[in-house]
């Protein structure tokens, strides 16, 4: 039996969970050290930024190595995108301001204050990744991505006269991700769902596979806090490795998703009536083969 070993290192920071929230607030996950046998594996960590910080193979095959290595891609990709997200999350204030003009948030800013946050929580240069390698290319496109809608929005963020934008960090990440699949989807996806009475968006709907696991582990009481799903199954007709990633309302989330249930938020929607620490959102990393 093949076995493996993971480390994550202890993930920080704040990007709120849900696949429509304006606000963020997030928990440390703390690194584990587990071996995993054969088929379906679960890992714990990627609370906020949680990054595989090292992998240490005993004796595996070509398998289990590519399997560890898509484990790592989809953590990167998962890592960087909350790490733009947190950037957004904290200029709100200033997005949201009516009497300023230019904020100052090109492409080009909110990518280097991304990758700050990254490195930051993670101990990892986004820069040392190989360019050549599958990650690579794919941290690529999303960082790409990334500027590209920043640059495309500067109008709306610019706007003076108007306090409340709409360009809260699930509209943000929601558009980033559109990016990233017309740039890479023939090699992977990214969606932030959530379980389907929380969608407010029907784009962020999650397919049934998806839907399947987190009805049936992710939202259950005794699921470990922080504990992703993995799998290799089919999307779309394809074969891909598939990685669930559960978020947790924290304490500013509360502000567009908690109570009184049904009073309408600032986004225009009813709150959820959510609770902290409850299941938010889910991030969806699917790797072709």
């Amino acid at each position: 039996m093949a076995k493996w070993t993971v480390r994550l290192a202890r993930a920080g920071g704040k990007a709120c969970a849900h696949s429509a929230c304006a606000c963020s607030d997030r928990r440390p996950a703390y690194g584990v050290r587990r071996r995993w046998p054969p088929g379906r594996r679960c890992l714990h960590g990627a609370a906020a930024f949680a990054l595989i910080s090292s992998l240490i193979f005993c004796n595996a095959p070509s398998s289990a190595a590519s399997e560890s290595e898509d484990v790592t891609t989809a953590l990167t990709l998962a890592g960087f995108l909350r790490a733009a997200r947190t950037v957004i999350s904290e200029n709100q204030s200033l997005i949201n301001d009516p009497e300023a003009g230019d904020k100052g948030l090109t492409g080009a800013v909110v990518l280097e204050k991304a990758k700050a946050k990254f490195r930051e929580a993670s101990g990892k240069d986004p820069q040392s990744v190989d360019s050549n390698s599958r990650e690579g290319r794919l941290l690529s496109s999303q960082m790409a991505a990334v500027v590209e809608v920043m640059d495309e929005n500067q109008t709306t963020i610019n706007r003076k006269g108007l306090g409340f934008k709409g360009f809260v960090p699930a509209v943000f990440a929601r558009l980033v991700n559109e990016r990233f699949r017309a740039k890479a989807g023939q090699e992977a996806d990214i969606k932030v769902t959530a379980p389907r009475r929380l969608i407010r968006n029907r784009k962020a709907l999650p397919d049934s596979w998806e839907n399947g696991i987190i009805e049936e582990k992710l939202v259950l009481p005794d699921w470990p806090k922080n504990q992703m799903y993995t799998a290799e199954t089919e999307k779309k007709g394809r074969t891909a490795f598939r990685v669930l990633l559960p978020e947790y309302y924290g304490q500013g989330c509360l502000k567009c998703h908690g109570g009184p249930k049904g009073d309408i938020d600032v986004t225009g929607y009813p709150k959820e009536g959510g609770q902290l620490g409850e299941l938010g959102g889910v991030i969806s990393i699917s790797l072709f083969r």
